[in-house]
Parts: C-alpha cells; sequence; structure tokens
C-alpha cells in the first residue's frame, strides 16, 4: 500500500513540477503522477532544443534547462515521482471524517489528502506513421520523440513533418547529423515563419534537403533501418532513399482521457475553476493549460502561480487553522532564512 500524501499531482510538467515545489515550501507531502517517461511534458516531449523567451529571469532560456531546473527546485524535498503511469480513476470518500481521494493508475493506488490536476493539455501521444508496419521499426531507427539529439551523430536522418518541431529539427540537428532530408505532404508549412528561412537557407547551401509534395511509402532494412521509399503525391514518382533513422513529426494526439469521467466541470475539454483554482469537488484543484476561467491565459508563468494558488488553498483546505499566506520565501527558517 502507498503511504497517504497531503497532494498528489498529476502531471509533472512546468506546472506539476513547480506544484512539487510549492508543497515542499508548505511542509505538505506531495507525489507526482505523469503519463511520460520523463518530467517535463509538453517542454521534454515537444521542443527540449527550443529557446523560451517569457519566463522571469531569463532572457532566453533552453526548454530541457528550464525543465532541469525546475525538477532540481522541485525535488530537493525529496518527493516521490511516478512516470509512465497512466492514470485511469479518482475515487474520493471520507476517512475519520475527513476527505480521502484515491488516484488509480495502471499499477497501483495513491492514496491522497487532496488532488491538483497539472494535466497540460491532457495525456498525449505522438501520431505515428501510416504505416502497417511502423511499431516495428521502433527501437531500430525509428523516433518520434527526440531526447538526445546525439543518438543522431553521423547518422542520415529522413524527418517527416512541416510544423514547428519538424523544422526545428532541421535546424538544431545541424552539426550532428550526417545529412538530414525533410519531406512534407504539402507546401505549405504550420511553422514559424524565421525557421522556415531557417531551413531554406541551410537547403541553399547545400547542408540539408526540403521536399514538397513528398510522402513515406515503405522503410526497409533490418536490424536497423537502412532505407525508405518516399512518393510524391502529384507525379506518382518514387524514389529509394538511404537513410539511417526516420523522425515522424506528425504532432500529437491529447485528450483528458479517463480524466473527463470523474464528474468535473468541464467546458470545451478544460477543467473549469475557482479563484482559488478549487474545481466542482471539494478538495481537487486544477492549475495551468488544463484548466479555464474568465481571463484565462495560457502561459509558463501563470501556470506556476496557478500552481501556488492551488497548493496553498490546498494545505489550507487540509488543514483550516493553516494560513493561506505562506510569508516570503526569502524569511522562511526551511531555506535557512531568519526574520531579520
Amino acid at each position: 500500500m502507498q503511504d497517504v500524501k497531503d497532494i498528489t499531482i498529476i502531471g509533472a510538467g512546468p506546472t506539476g513540477l513547480f506544484g512539487a515545489f510549492y508543497a515542499g515550501m508548505r511542509g505538505a507531502s506531495c507525489r507526482l503522477i505523469d503519463n511520460l517517461d520523463q518530467v517535463g511534458g509538453q517542454l521534454t516531449a515537444l521542443y527540449p532544443e527550443k529557446y523560451i523567451f517569457d519566463v522571469a529571469g531569463f532572457p532566453k532560456v533552453l526548454a530541457k534547462d528550464l525543465v532541469k531546473g525546475m525538477a532540481e527546485q522541485a525535488f530537493q524535498f525529496k518527493q516521490p515521482v511516478h512516470l509512465g503511469e497512466k492514470v485511469l480513476d479518482l475515487q474520493h470518500g471520507s476517512e475519520d471524517g475527513q476527505p480521502r481521494f484515491t488516484i488509480v493508475t495502471e499499477r497501483d493506488a495513491y492514496p491522497s489528502r487532496s488532488v491538483l490536476i497539472a494535466g497540460g493539455i491532457g495525456a498525449f501521444t505522438p501520431r505515428k506513421l501510416p504505416l502497417k508496419d511502423a511499431d516495428f521499426w521502433y527501437g531500430k531507427g525509428l523516433h518520434d520523440r527526440i531526447l538526445d539529439p546525439k543518438v543522431f551523430t553521423g547518422k542520415r536522418v529522413l524527418l517527416v513533418g512541416g510544423g514547428d518541431s519538424a523544422f526545428d529539427w532541421a535546424v538544431n540537428l545541424q552539426g550532428i547529423a550526417r545529412f538530414v532530408l525533410m519531406i512534407h505532404r504539402r507546401d505549405g508549412f504550420r511553422a514559424h515563419a524565421a525557421t522556415v528561412r531557417q531551413v531554406h537557407e541551410l537547403c541553399a547551401a547545400g547542408k540539408m534537403e526540403l521536399r514538397t509534395f513528398w510522402e513515406l511509402k515503405a522503410i526497409h532494412g533490418g536490424d536497423a533501418i537502412e532505407a525508405v521509399t518516399i512518393f510524391n503525391n502529384k507525379t506518382k514518382e518514387e524514389e529509394r532513399v538511404a537513410v539511417d533513422s526516420v523522425i515522424p513529426q506528425l504532432g500529437f494526439i491529447s485528450s483528458l482521457g479517463a480524466i473527463a469521467q470523474w464528474g468535473l466541470d468541464l467546458e470545451k475539454g478544460e477543467i473549469k475553476v475557482s479563484q482559488t483554482m478549487e474545481t466542482n469537488i471539494r478538495g481537487v484543484f486544477a492549475a495551468g493549460d488544463i484548466t479555464t476561467y474568465a481571463g484565462k491565459l495560457k502561459l509558463i508563468a501563470t501556470g506556476a502561480a496557478e500552481a501556488a494558488v492551488a497548493v496553498n488553498h490546498a494545505v489550507h483546505f487540509i488543514n483550516p487553522a493553516a494560513k493561506v499566506e505562506p510569508g516570503h520565501s526569502s524569511n522562511m527558517a526551511l531555506f535557512g532564512q531568519t526574520e531579520d
């Protein structure tokens, strides 16, 4: 049996990580649960090598470096984190007259005195290549997420897609991959104009190749990818190209999943919260991109603020004698500080 925590945080993205830090700062025990196999949420899964410019205190910061800092900040209080676990159910009742929740995952059940849902855009998984044997090639050169660019050192890479992620990796793999071929099924792109311009400049310099109206038809090889067959969807021309790695960047499928069945008040797939970040279920709070309220702004900065509000009110919910306002961290003995 898992031990009872004051707060169980669902989602280990930036909002969840800051919530874990704030729980520790308030002396509340907590745990984190996430469907992904690493902390960081969208920052880790979608654009770890991309700069972020609107986080307080950083003129610019790589997404992966921001995650590293937020994780270090959060885990100084030694909170347990359970990764690669899909949340299936939320059970709630009472024990000794106090509310008690149990978060059920595929692997275990986690009792808690309160819950903070910080699930970002919901549980999300990469869109798979529309090839019947796509699953066979995972671990053999097919990567739908890039966690370590060094994996592609000296490799001939095929990038499939026309959005921000595809263009970002076309740029960020320069100097790492031996060569990058990028294909997209049409000549319109869903990427930032500056990055599209960079890719065109790289093509003009002979450092990579971009082909529009081309699609992936087949992957060839044995124990590893050796080549692909691509085809032009306008001329029907086919070509076999030698590659070592295929990186589909076709977007992600996201949904609230089981959370949608918990009786929460939802609006267009988002959780409605009060000004204290509490949902319509007492003791269940939410913060970050998964929430909605009048004036909502979806930013990492506001997600962190919402997490702080949620945790403070969760602490007060658990113990009504506890202050909602924690005071300034610069005066806290917890961090070795004194009032003077």
